[in-house]
Protein backbone atom coordinates (compact mmCIF):
# COMPACT_ATOMS: atom_id res chain seq x y z
CA UNK A 1 0.00 0.00 0.00
CA UNK A 2 2.70 2.27 0.87
CA UNK A 3 4.32 1.91 -2.45
CA UNK A 4 1.16 2.17 -3.93
CA UNK A 5 1.07 5.65 -2.47
CA UNK A 6 4.12 6.89 -3.30
CA UNK A 7 3.81 5.81 -7.14
CA UNK A 8 0.44 7.65 -7.04
CA UNK A 9 1.59 10.74 -5.46
CA UNK A 10 5.16 10.81 -7.89
CA UNK A 11 2.50 10.65 -10.80
CA UNK A 12 0.15 13.64 -9.11
CA UNK A 13 3.67 15.32 -9.13
CA UNK A 14 4.61 14.97 -12.31
CA UNK A 15 3.10 17.30 -14.70
CA UNK A 16 2.94 15.16 -18.27
CA UNK A 17 1.81 12.18 -16.63
CA UNK A 18 -1.32 14.74 -14.77
CA UNK A 19 -1.98 15.66 -18.86
CA UNK A 20 -1.99 11.38 -19.57
CA UNK A 21 -4.48 11.05 -17.45
CA UNK A 22 -6.56 13.29 -18.51
CA UNK A 23 -6.66 12.65 -22.01
CA UNK A 24 -7.19 8.70 -20.92
CA UNK A 25 -9.77 9.69 -19.27
CA UNK A 26 -11.63 11.71 -22.18
CA UNK A 27 -11.36 8.82 -23.97
CA UNK A 28 -13.44 6.67 -21.81
CA UNK A 29 -15.80 9.20 -21.46
CA UNK A 30 -16.33 9.45 -25.15
CA UNK A 31 -16.35 5.46 -25.30
CA UNK A 32 -19.33 5.35 -22.66
CA UNK A 33 -21.27 8.12 -24.59
CA UNK A 34 -21.25 6.47 -27.37
CA UNK A 35 -22.18 2.82 -25.85
CA UNK A 36 -25.27 5.30 -24.36
CA UNK A 37 -25.76 6.22 -27.71
CA UNK A 38 -26.00 2.91 -28.93
CA UNK A 39 -27.65 1.55 -26.09
CA UNK A 40 -30.87 4.21 -26.58
CA UNK A 41 -30.62 3.55 -30.86
CA UNK A 42 -31.04 -0.62 -30.04
CA UNK A 43 -34.17 -0.02 -27.90
CA UNK A 44 -35.77 2.23 -30.80
CA UNK A 45 -34.64 -0.45 -33.44
CA UNK A 46 -36.25 -3.40 -31.20
CA UNK A 47 -39.61 -1.39 -30.98
CA UNK A 48 -39.68 -0.83 -34.54
CA UNK A 49 -39.59 -5.17 -35.11
CA UNK A 50 -41.98 -5.03 -32.29
CA UNK A 51 -39.78 -6.39 -29.15
CA UNK A 52 -39.36 -4.70 -25.92
CA UNK A 53 -36.08 -5.23 -24.11
CA UNK A 54 -34.79 -3.36 -20.79
CA UNK A 55 -32.05 -0.70 -21.04
CA UNK A 56 -29.94 -2.98 -18.81
CA UNK A 57 -30.44 -5.50 -22.16
CA UNK A 58 -29.52 -2.48 -24.47
CA UNK A 59 -26.46 -2.07 -22.61
CA UNK A 60 -25.58 -5.51 -22.46
CA UNK A 61 -26.24 -6.03 -25.92
CA UNK A 62 -23.92 -3.06 -27.36
CA UNK A 63 -20.72 -4.22 -25.31
CA UNK A 64 -20.61 -7.74 -26.64
CA UNK A 65 -20.96 -6.65 -30.25
CA UNK A 66 -18.18 -3.76 -29.63
CA UNK A 67 -16.08 -6.39 -28.28
CA UNK A 68 -16.96 -8.72 -30.60
CA UNK A 69 -18.08 -11.89 -28.25
CA UNK A 70 -21.19 -11.59 -30.13
CA UNK A 71 -22.99 -14.37 -27.83
CA UNK A 72 -25.77 -14.53 -29.97
CA UNK A 73 -28.90 -14.46 -27.77
CA UNK A 74 -30.23 -10.77 -29.01
CA UNK A 75 -30.12 -10.85 -32.78
CA UNK A 76 -32.09 -8.60 -34.99
CA UNK A 77 -34.58 -9.68 -37.63
CA UNK A 78 -34.81 -6.27 -39.98
CA UNK A 79 -32.02 -5.08 -42.80
CA UNK A 80 -31.95 -1.96 -40.58
CA UNK A 81 -30.71 -3.84 -37.67
CA UNK A 82 -28.57 -5.44 -39.17
CA UNK A 83 -26.56 -2.17 -40.63
CA UNK A 84 -26.84 -0.77 -37.25
CA UNK A 85 -24.85 -3.97 -35.78
CA UNK A 86 -22.83 -3.99 -38.57
CA UNK A 87 -21.82 0.29 -37.39
CA UNK A 88 -21.74 -1.49 -34.04
CA UNK A 89 -19.13 -3.96 -34.58
CA UNK A 90 -17.09 -2.08 -36.55
CA UNK A 91 -16.59 1.06 -34.51
CA UNK A 92 -15.80 -1.60 -31.69
CA UNK A 93 -13.18 -2.85 -33.07
CA UNK A 94 -11.73 0.60 -33.91
CA UNK A 95 -12.36 1.61 -30.18
CA UNK A 96 -12.09 -0.95 -28.11
CA UNK A 97 -9.46 -3.45 -29.93
CA UNK A 98 -7.08 -0.77 -31.30
CA UNK A 99 -7.57 2.57 -29.65
CA UNK A 100 -8.29 1.09 -26.05
CA UNK A 101 -4.86 -1.04 -25.34
CA UNK A 102 -2.75 2.00 -27.45
CA UNK A 103 -4.38 4.40 -25.29
CA UNK A 104 -4.42 2.79 -21.72
CA UNK A 105 -0.80 1.87 -22.07
CA UNK A 106 0.49 5.37 -23.49
CA UNK A 107 -1.32 7.18 -21.27
CA UNK A 108 -1.38 5.27 -18.34
CA UNK A 109 0.93 1.52 -18.12
CA UNK A 110 4.11 3.77 -19.38
CA UNK A 111 3.39 6.93 -17.10
CA UNK A 112 2.82 4.76 -14.31
CA UNK A 113 5.93 2.46 -14.43
CA UNK A 114 7.82 5.34 -15.09
CA UNK A 115 6.32 6.31 -11.97
CA UNK A 116 7.04 3.45 -9.89
CA UNK A 117 10.58 3.46 -11.25
CA UNK A 118 10.88 7.20 -9.71
CA UNK A 119 9.43 6.23 -6.65
CA UNK A 120 11.91 3.79 -5.96
CA UNK A 121 15.26 5.74 -6.66
CA UNK A 122 15.58 7.85 -3.55
CA UNK A 123 15.39 11.92 -3.39
CA UNK A 124 16.94 12.50 -0.28
CA UNK A 125 19.17 11.27 2.54
CA UNK A 126 17.95 9.76 5.83
CA UNK A 127 17.37 12.38 8.62
CA UNK A 128 20.18 10.98 10.59
CA UNK A 129 23.34 11.20 8.02
CA UNK A 130 25.75 13.22 9.12
CA UNK A 131 29.37 13.37 8.37
CA UNK A 132 28.79 11.43 5.13
CA UNK A 133 30.85 12.58 1.91
CA UNK A 134 28.65 14.28 -0.44
CA UNK A 135 29.47 12.98 -4.28
CA UNK A 136 28.37 14.86 -7.70
CA UNK A 137 29.85 13.34 -10.70
CA UNK A 138 30.26 8.98 -11.36
CA UNK A 139 33.54 8.85 -13.04
CA UNK A 140 36.72 7.21 -12.54
CA UNK A 141 37.65 9.68 -9.57
CA UNK A 142 34.03 9.12 -7.79
CA UNK A 143 34.53 5.31 -8.58
CA UNK A 144 38.20 5.12 -6.83
CA UNK A 145 36.74 7.27 -3.87
CA UNK A 146 34.04 5.22 -3.16
CA UNK A 147 35.55 1.98 -2.89
CA UNK A 148 38.30 4.26 -0.15
CA UNK A 149 35.05 5.18 1.19
CA UNK A 150 33.81 1.81 2.10
CA UNK A 151 37.31 0.74 3.10
CA UNK A 152 37.18 3.16 5.72
CA UNK A 153 33.61 2.34 6.15
CA UNK A 154 32.55 5.76 5.98
CA UNK A 155 28.50 6.62 4.21
CA UNK A 156 28.23 8.75 0.98
CA UNK A 157 25.93 9.86 -0.99
CA UNK A 158 25.76 10.02 -5.37
CA UNK A 159 23.76 12.80 -6.39
CA UNK A 160 22.48 12.04 -10.07
CA UNK A 161 20.46 14.22 -11.90
CA UNK A 162 19.43 11.68 -14.67
CA UNK A 163 16.51 9.33 -13.42
CA UNK A 164 17.38 6.73 -15.24
CA UNK A 165 20.97 6.18 -14.94
CA UNK A 166 20.05 6.65 -10.85
CA UNK A 167 18.04 3.98 -11.23
CA UNK A 168 21.01 1.46 -12.91
CA UNK A 169 23.54 2.71 -10.20
CA UNK A 170 21.20 2.14 -7.56
CA UNK A 171 20.54 -1.47 -8.57
CA UNK A 172 24.31 -2.00 -8.45
CA UNK A 173 24.35 -0.88 -5.05
CA UNK A 174 25.64 2.42 -5.52
CA UNK A 175 24.12 4.76 -2.40
CA UNK A 176 22.54 7.26 -4.85
CA UNK A 177 19.86 10.45 -4.63
CA UNK A 178 18.43 11.59 -7.87
CA UNK A 179 18.27 15.74 -7.90
CA UNK A 180 19.30 18.72 -10.01
CA UNK A 181 23.23 19.64 -9.42
CA UNK A 182 22.49 23.37 -9.73
CA UNK A 183 19.19 23.37 -7.45
CA UNK A 184 19.55 24.40 -3.47
CA UNK A 185 17.09 22.03 -2.96
CA UNK A 186 18.99 19.34 -4.07
CA UNK A 187 21.72 19.88 -1.23
CA UNK A 188 19.54 20.31 1.63
CA UNK A 189 17.45 17.07 0.92
CA UNK A 190 21.52 15.92 0.59
CA UNK A 191 22.60 17.17 4.31
CA UNK A 192 24.85 18.89 3.00
CA UNK A 193 25.45 21.11 5.74
CA UNK A 194 25.45 18.02 8.24
CA UNK A 195 28.57 16.29 5.45
CA UNK A 196 32.36 16.00 6.00
CA UNK A 197 32.68 17.38 2.47
CA UNK A 198 31.31 18.05 -0.67
CA UNK A 199 33.82 16.44 -3.68
CA UNK A 200 32.66 17.36 -7.35
CA UNK A 201 35.00 15.78 -10.52
CA UNK A 202 33.01 16.91 -13.35
CA UNK A 203 34.24 19.51 -15.77
CA UNK A 204 35.29 22.53 -14.63
CA UNK A 205 31.89 24.42 -15.34
CA UNK A 206 30.08 22.27 -13.79
CA UNK A 207 31.92 21.96 -10.93
CA UNK A 208 32.07 25.75 -10.48
CA UNK A 209 28.21 25.79 -10.59
CA UNK A 210 28.03 23.12 -7.97
CA UNK A 211 30.44 24.95 -5.39
CA UNK A 212 28.45 28.23 -5.88
CA UNK A 213 24.92 26.10 -5.63
CA UNK A 214 26.47 24.43 -2.67
CA UNK A 215 27.97 27.50 -0.63
CA UNK A 216 24.24 28.52 -1.09
CA UNK A 217 22.99 26.04 1.86
CA UNK A 218 26.19 25.67 3.64
CA UNK A 219 28.92 28.31 4.73
CA UNK A 220 31.56 26.05 6.37
CA UNK A 221 31.11 22.62 4.93
CA UNK A 222 34.41 21.53 2.76
CA UNK A 223 33.85 21.44 -1.14
CA UNK A 224 36.51 19.97 -2.79
CA UNK A 225 36.86 19.91 -7.03
CA UNK A 226 38.65 18.97 -9.81
CA UNK A 227 40.31 21.04 -12.12
CA UNK A 228 41.57 20.38 -15.74
CA UNK A 229 43.59 23.59 -17.08
CA UNK A 230 45.02 26.12 -14.14
CA UNK A 231 43.01 29.08 -15.09
CA UNK A 232 39.90 27.38 -13.59
CA UNK A 233 41.30 26.99 -9.93
CA UNK A 234 41.06 30.82 -9.01
CA UNK A 235 37.63 30.71 -10.27
CA UNK A 236 36.46 27.85 -8.59
CA UNK A 237 37.98 28.96 -5.04
CA UNK A 238 36.09 32.28 -5.76
CA UNK A 239 32.75 30.26 -6.66
CA UNK A 240 33.71 28.91 -3.06
CA UNK A 241 35.53 25.35 -3.25
CA UNK A 242 38.32 25.47 -0.43
CA UNK A 243 40.99 22.74 -2.14
CA UNK A 244 41.42 22.70 -5.86
CA UNK A 245 42.89 19.74 -7.04
CA UNK A 246 44.65 19.41 -10.75
CA UNK A 247 44.91 15.47 -11.04
CA UNK A 248 46.78 15.39 -14.13
CA UNK A 249 49.23 17.78 -12.69
CA UNK A 250 50.01 15.48 -9.68
CA UNK A 251 49.71 12.51 -11.98
CA UNK A 252 52.30 14.06 -14.57
CA UNK A 253 55.00 15.16 -11.84
CA UNK A 254 54.93 11.64 -9.90
CA UNK A 255 55.64 9.68 -13.66
CA UNK A 256 58.30 12.52 -13.98
CA UNK A 257 59.89 11.55 -10.30
CA UNK A 258 59.71 7.79 -11.35
CA UNK A 259 62.46 8.90 -13.98
CA UNK A 260 66.30 7.58 -13.66
CA UNK A 261 67.16 10.86 -13.77
CA UNK A 262 71.47 9.39 -13.24
CA UNK A 263 71.27 10.66 -9.64
CA UNK A 264 69.73 7.64 -7.74
CA UNK A 265 68.43 10.11 -5.21
CA UNK A 266 65.91 8.98 -2.44
CA UNK A 267 62.73 11.55 -2.58
CA UNK A 268 61.02 11.86 -0.03
CA UNK A 269 57.31 11.12 -0.81
CA UNK A 270 55.51 12.15 2.00
CA UNK A 271 55.52 12.17 6.10
CA UNK A 272 54.18 11.44 9.20
CA UNK A 273 55.66 14.56 11.50
CA UNK A 274 59.45 13.70 11.46
CA UNK A 275 58.94 10.08 10.40
CA UNK A 276 59.51 10.39 6.23
CA UNK A 277 58.50 8.01 3.59
CA UNK A 278 60.97 7.92 1.06
CA UNK A 279 61.66 5.87 -2.39
CA UNK A 280 64.68 5.27 -4.13
CA UNK A 281 65.58 3.51 -7.59
CA UNK A 282 68.76 0.93 -7.16
CA UNK A 283 69.79 0.90 -10.45
CA UNK A 284 73.14 2.39 -11.20
CA UNK A 285 74.00 1.72 -6.72
CA UNK A 286 76.59 -0.29 -5.11
CA UNK A 287 73.05 -2.28 -4.12
CA UNK A 288 72.41 -3.92 -7.15
CA UNK A 289 72.35 -7.90 -6.79
CA UNK A 290 73.11 -7.33 -2.49
CA UNK A 291 70.61 -8.48 -0.16
CA UNK A 292 68.99 -6.35 2.17
CA UNK A 293 71.70 -7.93 4.95
CA UNK A 294 74.18 -7.83 2.66
CA UNK A 295 74.04 -4.37 1.93
CA UNK A 296 74.45 -3.16 5.48
CA UNK A 297 71.48 -0.14 4.81
CA UNK A 298 70.25 -0.30 8.18
CA UNK A 299 74.04 0.17 9.98
CA UNK A 300 75.14 2.68 7.37
CA UNK A 301 72.00 5.06 7.20
CA UNK A 302 69.57 4.41 9.86
CA UNK A 303 66.91 4.53 7.46
CA UNK A 304 64.81 1.06 7.54
CA UNK A 305 63.37 -0.24 4.30
CA UNK A 306 59.91 -1.00 4.63
CA UNK A 307 59.75 -2.99 1.19
CA UNK A 308 60.72 -3.24 -2.11
CA UNK A 309 58.46 -2.66 -5.00
CA UNK A 310 59.10 -3.75 -8.52
CA UNK A 311 56.41 -3.51 -11.75
CA UNK A 312 53.26 -3.57 -9.52
CA UNK A 313 54.30 -5.90 -6.88
CA UNK A 314 55.65 -5.00 -3.57
CA UNK A 315 57.51 -7.10 -1.11
CA UNK A 316 58.21 -6.63 2.31
CA UNK A 317 61.40 -5.91 3.22
CA UNK A 318 63.30 -9.06 4.66
CA UNK A 319 66.98 -9.79 5.79
CA UNK A 320 67.62 -12.22 1.91
CA UNK A 321 65.37 -9.76 -0.49
CA UNK A 322 67.16 -9.44 -3.26
CA UNK A 323 67.46 -5.73 -4.97
CA UNK A 324 68.40 -5.38 -9.36
CA UNK A 325 68.01 -3.07 -11.42
CA UNK A 326 64.46 -2.67 -11.37
CA UNK A 327 64.24 -2.41 -7.75
CA UNK A 328 62.38 0.35 -6.06
CA UNK A 329 63.65 0.64 -2.49
CA UNK A 330 60.39 2.05 -0.05
CA UNK A 331 62.17 3.46 3.12
CA UNK A 332 61.05 5.37 6.46
CA UNK A 333 63.58 7.63 8.34
CA UNK A 334 64.64 11.25 9.14
CA UNK A 335 65.87 13.88 7.48
CA UNK A 336 68.94 13.44 8.09
CA UNK A 337 69.27 9.40 7.62
CA UNK A 338 67.69 10.28 4.31
CA UNK A 339 70.51 12.84 3.77
CA UNK A 340 72.93 10.20 5.16
CA UNK A 341 71.70 7.63 2.20
CA UNK A 342 72.13 9.94 -0.21
CA UNK A 343 75.42 10.59 0.51
CA UNK A 344 76.49 7.21 0.23
CA UNK A 345 74.40 5.71 -2.88
CA UNK A 346 73.28 8.85 -4.58
CA UNK A 347 75.78 8.79 -7.80
CA UNK A 348 76.69 12.22 -9.67
CA UNK A 349 74.04 12.99 -12.04
CA UNK A 350 75.57 12.08 -15.51
CA UNK A 351 74.47 13.01 -18.87
CA UNK A 352 71.69 11.64 -20.44
CA UNK A 353 69.60 11.16 -23.62
CA UNK A 354 66.56 12.56 -23.61
CA UNK A 355 62.70 11.27 -21.33
CA UNK A 356 60.65 10.24 -24.87
CA UNK A 357 57.50 11.69 -23.56
CA UNK A 358 54.35 9.85 -25.77
CA UNK A 359 51.48 12.04 -25.61
CA UNK A 360 51.35 16.11 -25.14
CA UNK A 361 48.30 16.60 -23.37
CA UNK A 362 47.95 17.60 -19.74
CA UNK A 363 50.06 14.88 -18.14
CA UNK A 364 52.39 15.23 -20.69
CA UNK A 365 52.97 18.60 -20.17
CA UNK A 366 53.30 18.18 -16.61
CA UNK A 367 55.80 15.86 -16.32
CA UNK A 368 57.78 17.42 -18.84
CA UNK A 369 58.16 20.78 -16.27
CA UNK A 370 58.88 18.17 -13.72
CA UNK A 371 61.79 17.13 -15.65
CA UNK A 372 62.58 20.34 -16.61
CA UNK A 373 62.82 21.22 -12.57
CA UNK A 374 64.79 18.47 -12.11
CA UNK A 375 66.90 19.67 -15.06
CA UNK A 376 66.41 16.11 -17.37
CA UNK A 377 65.82 16.99 -21.00
CA UNK A 378 62.84 15.55 -22.68
CA UNK A 379 61.20 15.28 -25.83
CA UNK A 380 57.07 15.37 -26.26
CA UNK A 381 55.60 12.80 -29.37
CA UNK A 382 52.62 14.77 -30.03
CA UNK A 383 50.15 14.13 -33.25
CA UNK A 384 47.88 17.15 -32.88
CA UNK A 385 50.05 20.33 -34.29
CA UNK A 386 47.92 22.68 -32.19
CA UNK A 387 49.60 21.37 -28.76
CA UNK A 388 53.63 22.17 -30.20
CA UNK A 389 54.93 24.07 -27.92
CA UNK A 390 58.17 24.03 -28.44
CA UNK A 391 59.34 22.59 -31.96
CA UNK A 392 62.92 21.65 -29.77
CA UNK A 393 61.15 19.85 -27.61
CA UNK A 394 58.25 18.61 -29.58
CA UNK A 395 58.21 15.57 -32.31
CA UNK A 396 55.46 15.41 -34.29
CA UNK A 397 53.72 12.92 -35.41
CA UNK A 398 52.20 9.48 -34.22
CA UNK A 399 53.68 7.72 -31.27
CA UNK A 400 52.83 4.21 -32.76
CA UNK A 401 55.28 4.79 -35.77
CA UNK A 402 58.63 3.75 -35.85
CA UNK A 403 59.76 6.21 -37.86
CA UNK A 404 58.74 9.20 -35.40
CA UNK A 405 60.13 7.48 -32.41
CA UNK A 406 63.63 7.10 -34.12
CA UNK A 407 63.36 11.05 -34.38
CA UNK A 408 62.40 11.06 -31.22
CA UNK A 409 65.50 9.58 -29.46
CA UNK A 410 64.30 6.14 -28.78
CA UNK A 411 67.16 4.60 -29.72
CA UNK A 412 69.12 6.09 -26.89
CA UNK A 413 66.36 6.69 -24.60
CA UNK A 414 66.96 5.03 -21.08
CA UNK A 415 63.15 6.11 -19.93
CA UNK A 416 59.92 6.61 -21.42
CA UNK A 417 57.03 7.97 -20.36
CA UNK A 418 53.30 7.57 -21.77
CA UNK A 419 50.47 9.67 -20.85
CA UNK A 420 47.91 9.55 -23.58
CA UNK A 421 44.50 9.28 -22.29
CA UNK A 422 43.56 6.34 -23.95
CA UNK A 423 44.48 3.08 -21.90
CA UNK A 424 44.02 0.68 -24.70
CA UNK A 425 46.54 2.76 -26.65
CA UNK A 426 48.82 3.09 -23.30
CA UNK A 427 49.18 -0.61 -23.34
CA UNK A 428 49.90 -0.99 -27.26
CA UNK A 429 52.20 1.77 -26.60
CA UNK A 430 54.05 0.05 -23.83
CA UNK A 431 54.42 -3.67 -25.71
CA UNK A 432 55.81 -1.68 -28.82
CA UNK A 433 58.22 -0.05 -26.74
CA UNK A 434 59.04 -2.46 -24.39
CA UNK A 435 59.34 -4.73 -27.90
CA UNK A 436 61.87 -1.69 -29.40
CA UNK A 437 64.02 -1.12 -26.40
CA UNK A 438 63.75 -4.07 -23.85
CA UNK A 439 66.16 -2.26 -21.45
CA UNK A 440 64.58 0.93 -21.12
CA UNK A 441 62.73 2.39 -17.91
CA UNK A 442 58.86 2.64 -19.51
CA UNK A 443 56.66 4.55 -17.16
CA UNK A 444 52.64 4.43 -18.08
CA UNK A 445 49.17 6.38 -17.11
CA UNK A 446 46.36 4.76 -17.08
CA UNK A 447 42.96 6.50 -16.65
CA UNK A 448 41.40 2.82 -14.61
CA UNK A 449 42.52 1.21 -12.09
CA UNK A 450 41.51 -1.91 -13.57
CA UNK A 451 44.40 -1.60 -16.13
CA UNK A 452 47.26 -1.11 -14.02
CA UNK A 453 47.73 -5.11 -13.72
CA UNK A 454 47.40 -4.88 -17.45
CA UNK A 455 50.10 -2.00 -17.92
CA UNK A 456 52.50 -3.97 -15.82
CA UNK A 457 52.04 -7.45 -17.96
CA UNK A 458 52.55 -5.41 -20.82
CA UNK A 459 56.15 -4.29 -19.69
CA UNK A 460 55.58 -1.37 -18.12
CA UNK A 461 58.02 -0.49 -14.91
CA UNK A 462 55.51 1.81 -13.14
CA UNK A 463 51.86 2.64 -13.61
CA UNK A 464 49.97 5.64 -11.97
CA UNK A 465 46.16 5.47 -12.14
CA UNK A 466 44.76 9.18 -13.24
CA UNK A 467 41.67 7.37 -10.83
CA UNK A 468 43.74 6.80 -7.78
CA UNK A 469 45.34 10.05 -7.81
CA UNK A 470 42.40 12.27 -7.24
CA UNK A 471 40.79 9.59 -5.17
CA UNK A 472 43.71 9.75 -2.61
CA UNK A 473 44.23 13.68 -2.69
CA UNK A 474 40.64 14.07 -1.64
CA UNK A 475 40.67 11.27 1.12
CA UNK A 476 44.19 12.99 2.50
CA UNK A 477 42.43 16.41 2.51
CA UNK A 478 39.52 15.17 4.83
CA UNK A 479 42.05 15.09 8.20
CA UNK A 480 40.66 12.02 9.30
CA UNK A 481 43.32 9.07 8.20
CA UNK A 482 46.17 10.04 6.72
CA UNK A 483 46.85 7.73 3.75
CA UNK A 484 50.33 8.63 1.08
CA UNK A 485 50.35 6.34 -2.12
CA UNK A 486 53.67 5.34 -2.47
CA UNK A 487 52.96 3.88 -5.59
CA UNK A 488 49.71 2.76 -7.73
CA UNK A 489 48.43 -0.13 -5.28
CA UNK A 490 50.84 0.77 -2.16
CA UNK A 491 49.72 2.94 0.52
CA UNK A 492 51.17 3.96 3.47
CA UNK A 493 47.99 4.86 5.87
CA UNK A 494 47.66 5.97 9.66
CA UNK A 495 44.81 4.29 12.09
CA UNK A 496 43.96 4.75 15.55
CA UNK A 497 45.10 1.52 17.69
CA UNK A 498 42.16 -0.84 17.24
CA UNK A 499 40.90 -1.82 21.10
CA UNK A 500 41.54 -5.97 20.67
CA UNK A 501 45.56 -4.37 19.95
CA UNK A 502 45.97 -2.35 22.93
CA UNK A 503 48.39 -4.96 25.68
CA UNK A 504 49.41 -6.64 23.07
CA UNK A 505 53.10 -7.52 21.01
CA UNK A 506 53.29 -7.18 17.26
CA UNK A 507 54.54 -10.72 17.39
CA UNK A 508 51.44 -11.69 19.20
CA UNK A 509 48.97 -10.53 17.04
CA UNK A 510 50.73 -11.57 13.65
CA UNK A 511 49.27 -8.53 11.60
CA UNK A 512 51.29 -8.93 8.72
CA UNK A 513 50.36 -13.17 8.35
CA UNK A 514 46.36 -12.08 8.90
CA UNK A 515 46.43 -9.19 6.56
CA UNK A 516 49.60 -8.42 4.48
CA UNK A 517 50.12 -5.32 5.85
CA UNK A 518 53.59 -4.21 8.53
CA UNK A 519 52.86 -1.95 10.79
CA UNK A 520 56.06 0.21 10.48
CA UNK A 521 56.22 3.29 13.23
CA UNK A 522 53.83 3.93 16.07
CA UNK A 523 52.43 7.58 16.40
CA UNK A 524 52.61 8.80 19.88
CA UNK A 525 49.72 11.10 21.28
CA UNK A 526 50.51 14.00 23.65
CA UNK A 527 52.08 16.91 23.86
CA UNK A 528 55.77 15.84 21.67
CA UNK A 529 53.70 14.12 18.72
CA UNK A 530 56.72 11.50 19.00
CA UNK A 531 56.86 8.84 15.98
CA UNK A 532 58.37 5.89 16.80
CA UNK A 533 59.65 3.95 13.78
CA UNK A 534 60.04 -0.17 13.53
CA UNK A 535 58.66 -0.60 16.77
CA UNK A 536 60.18 -3.77 18.73
CA UNK A 537 57.53 -6.70 17.59
CA UNK A 538 58.28 -7.83 21.70
CA UNK A 539 57.08 -4.99 23.50
CA UNK A 540 53.51 -4.35 24.43
CA UNK A 541 51.50 -1.65 22.26
CA UNK A 542 50.08 1.39 24.18
CA UNK A 543 46.52 3.01 24.36
CA UNK A 544 46.10 6.37 22.23
CA UNK A 545 48.49 5.67 19.57
CA UNK A 546 48.03 5.87 15.97
CA UNK A 547 49.52 2.92 14.12
CA UNK A 548 51.41 3.95 10.67
CA UNK A 549 50.75 0.85 8.13
CA UNK A 550 52.11 -0.33 4.63
CA UNK A 551 50.28 -2.46 2.87
CA UNK A 552 48.95 -3.08 -0.72
CA UNK A 553 45.23 -1.95 -1.15
CA UNK A 554 43.42 -5.75 -0.68
CA UNK A 555 46.10 -6.28 2.51
CA UNK A 556 44.70 -2.37 3.94
CA UNK A 557 40.51 -3.31 3.19
CA UNK A 558 41.69 -6.55 5.36
CA UNK A 559 42.81 -4.59 8.09
CA UNK A 560 39.99 -2.62 8.23
CA UNK A 561 37.48 -4.96 7.97
CA UNK A 562 39.29 -7.35 10.63
CA UNK A 563 40.04 -4.35 12.99
CA UNK A 564 36.56 -1.96 11.98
Amino acid sequence: MKSLISVLLQMAKDRPSRLNIIVLLRFFFATAALVGVYSVIFHYIMEYEGRSESWITGIYWTLTVMSTLGFGDITFTSDLGRIFSAVVLLSGIIFLLVLLPFTFIEFFYAPWMKAQQAARAPRQVSHKLEGHIVLTAFDAISKSLIKRIQNYHYDYVLIVPDLQQALHLHDMGYKIMVGDLDDPETYRLARVEHAALVASTSSDQINANVAFTVREVSETVMIIATASFSASVDLLELAGCNQVLQPANMIGQTLARQVASGASRAHIIGSFDDLKITEAAVRGTPLVDKTLLESNLRVDTGVNVLGTWERGHFQTAMPDTVMNENTILVMAGTEEQIKRYNQLYCRTAEEMPPVIIIGGGRVGRAAARALKTKGVDYRIVERTPERIRDPEKYVLGDGAELQVLHRAGIRKATSIIITTHDDDMNVYLTIYCRRLRPDAQIISRTALDRNVATLHRAGADFVMSYASTGANAIINLMGRDNILMVAEGLDVFEVPIPDSLVGKTLAETDIRERTGCTVIALHINGGSKQTLPMPDPHEPLPPNVRLILIGELQAEKCFLDMYK
